[in-house]
């Protein structure tokens, strides 16, 4: 699967995946596309002949070439303690010692999703043949992501400098058979939950602790995730900023092709055009050529705006970048998900071990920041667009807060408006990097880490923050359009959404609860099945 899943989303302005085939065998490198039919669609993996032959040739060549030779993390003690060799006969308490030690995060439970998006990114990186673990490590990963069951990691714990230690940690004590997962809904014991499936732990041969922790998995399979959301989120964004150009019956000028293509910015160029696309049968935008060149000339003063808010005039330079970045995360994204991100790298066809620091978290953490920056952005534009909408001095055509009941008596949107903008400040100081706030630890060793994690799981927030304040700006746009009457004027894609939100919010005059109302309509504009 090559095609761009953005690809889709925009040129459909709606989120649609084709599903190739079945059963996802990992032999050439995984796409987001993949990631998002194991995830959200539940089909299964395997491991090719090719990848398989390669998992086991690794570990074979591992094993004879660490007789008589110091090798980190198979005969050495970790970290700044690697000075300290270790007894032939110590050397598989080692591993045990240093999943159970490490097996200390705190914090909420990561959602299911992420981790089973951590389990496939650890799952294919080990699969490259670069780690030298046991194949049993292939094999129980497979079965847990293709069985789900999802290990219990927590969301605290993760410097992303010698990986995600503390959570991968989390993963390698249920691999060996300990520890806790989710399993049909319910916490249990890892040891039950084998004993029901009938699977055995892993195999502890070589390094396969080292092997399983040393990465930066938890932080890339949160981010893949985001990707895959942030896609959505900006499909939603480009649907509210359609339909208030219709609303406000705007010219339809700032979306030429004309005028865009003076920009060589490949995004903002891309988002013109979308809008263009949908805009097509609205029998509401202007043609400025009809309107003002060819008429009003010898007027003084022009009731009417000869140039939009800056919130509806310049959505395709406020959501180029937004696009651009998605594009450069998820490429990101791809190649550390594909890449060896262990340490030391096992070569076994040159049959050499190379010892450094690929397991370093400094391309995510750096690509999360920007996304949570662009979802930030996308979010102060909802929020600006849903406070035009909401004051009546500025579109001159709605009444106060959208109501359509008695004004002074009745409130519209006035509540539901305390609380978008509530979010999106909060989205403004999550949106500070996590790059640049290194802090040293482990006894000085891990002397500048990424907290790539960190980054990963704001951005989280940062997006879910988004999919609210855009739920309650679509609440809003329907009401101005029941409002102004608009039902039969809108574009075939404004209609659709109207049509959605419909369903979920009546019309209404008397002032309602809007808490449930507010959180369905998130809950469907993340629904990403």
């Amino acid at each position: 699967m090559h095609s761009k899943i953005n690809e889709y989303i925009l040129v459909n302005l709606k989120y649609i995946v084709k599903l190739c085939f079945l059963m996802l065998s990992i032999n050439n490198d995984l796409e987001l596309e993949d990631f998002y039919a194991i995830l959200f669609k539940n089909e299964s993996v395997g491991l090719s002949e090719k990848k398989t032959k390669k998992v086991k040739e690794s570990f074979t060549f591992l094993k004879d070439f660490s007789k008589n030779k110091i090798i980190y993390g198979v005969n050495t003690g970790f970290g700044p303690m690697a000075q300290y060799k270790i007894d032939d006969k110590d050397r598989i308490q080692l591993q045990y010692n240093l999943i159970r030690s490490h097996a200390s995060g705190t914090g909420e439970p990561l959602d299911a999703i992420v981790v089973k998006s951590a389990m496939l990114a650890r799952l294919n990186t080990l699969s490259l043949g670069n780690s030298g673990v046991h194949y049993s490590v292939i094999e129980l990963m497979t079965e847990l992501i293709n069985r789900d069951i999802t290990p219990l990691i927590y969301s605290h714990g993760g410097v992303g400098a010698s990986g995600d230690l503390v959570q991968l940690a989390h993963l390698a004590l249920v691999l060996i058979g300990e520890g806790e997962v989710f399993y049909k809904g319910k916490r249990m014991p890892t040891e039950i939950v084998f004993k029901t499936e009938s699977l055995k732990p892993i195999n502890v041969e070589l390094r396969e602790g080292l092997a399983l922790m040393n990465g930066t998995s938890v932080m890339t399979g949160i981010g893949i995730v985001n990707a895959i959301y942030s896609q959505k989120l900006l499909v939603c964004v480009l649907d509210c900023s359609v339909a208030i150009n219709e609303i406000v019956c705007a010219y339809d000028d700032h979306l030429s092709e004309e005028l865009n293509s003076t920009k060589k910015h490949q995004g903002q160029r891309k988002i013109a055009e979308i809008m263009r696309e949908a805009l097509k049968d609205s029998k509401l935008t202007r043609n400025r050529e009809e309107h003002l060149y060819n008429a009003n000339a010898n007027d003084e003063i022009f009731k009417e705006k000869v140039q939009e808010y800056y919130s509806l005039r310049c959505v395709p330079q406020i959501l180029g970048p937004v696009l651009d970045t998605l594009n450069n995360v998820e490429k990101t994204l791809i190649e550390e998900v594909n890449s060896a991100n262990d340490n030391p790298i096992i070569d076994a066809e040159n049959k050499h071990v190379y010892h450094g620091g690929n397991f370093h978290g400094d391309y995510i953490s750096l690509e999360m920041d920007k996304l949570k920056i662009v979802i930030t952005k996308m979010t102060m534009l909802s929020e600006r667009q849903l406070n035009y909408l909401l004051n009546h001095k500025l579109n001159d055509i709605l009444p106060p807060f959208v109501n359509l009941g008695r004004l002074g008596l009745n409130f519209g949107m006035q509540g539901a408006q305390f609380t978008a903008t509530s979010t999106t400040a909060e989205s403004q100081t999550l949106s500070n990097p996590m790059y640049v706030h290194s802090i040293p630890n482990n006894n000085d060793n891990q002397d500048i880490v990424s907290m790539g994690t960190n980054a990963a799981l704001m951005t989280k927030k940062v997006i879910e923050n988004g999919f609210e304040v855009v739920a309650i700006e679509m609440i809003t746009i329907v009401q101005a359009i029941e409002y102004l009457g608009y039902q039969d004027k809108i574009s075939s894609n404004t209609s659709k959404m109207f049509n959605k939100i419909r369903k979920i919010v009546p019309p209404f005059k008397e002032d309602l609860v809007m808490y449930p109302y507010i959180n369905k309509v998130k809950e469907l504009l993340m629904d990403i099945n």
